[in-house]
């Protein structure tokens, strides 16, 4: 009996489980050794990954000042996608905020990229970005 099950006793929430010791079943020796070495030919793997039944979550984050960055470092340590706008902030607290999580996401093996007009995707190391956005290559030809 689990310490939980004790606790639930002990204070009366759960009534005690009688326990019955049984003998062992007779078993048939020739057909113990059969089972044991002929593996199982229908037998299917139900090993389910826990990470696959997590629910996705992506963030859109719009910061005002680089007081926020923190809060969107978080994000990044819990496994969640961030999309930051930064164009209603000043040139000077929008380089501060990509230095913050740019150290944030090399910090945490992830991915920071560029989507559009001030606007970066950042992701965690458990989601990968394939491809590039041409405008954002043209752009920084121009430069």
């Amino acid at each position: 009996m689990g310490v939980m099950n004790r606790f639930m006793n002990f204070m009366g929430l759960q009534e005690e489980e009688e326990i019955v010791e049984r003998g062992p079943l007779p078993v048939d020796e020739e057909e113990f050794e059969a089972l044991n070495q002929e593996p199982r030919k229908n037998q299917r793997n139900n090993v389910v990954s826990i990470h696959s039944q997590k629910n996705v979550k992506v963030i859109l984050q719009e910061p005002r000042s680089y007081d926020e960055a923190q809060e969107i470092a978080d994000h990044l340590r819990s496994h969640r996608t961030v999309v930051v706008n930064l164009q209603r902030v000043r040139n000077d607290q929008a380089l501060r905020i990509i230095d913050f999580l740019s150290g944030t996401v090399y910090a945490l093996s992830g991915s920071i990229s560029k989507i559009g007009g001030n606007i970066f995707l950042c992701t965690p190391d458990t989601v990968e970005i394939q491809g590039n956005i041409s405008e954002i290559l043209a752009e920084d030809l121009r430069q």
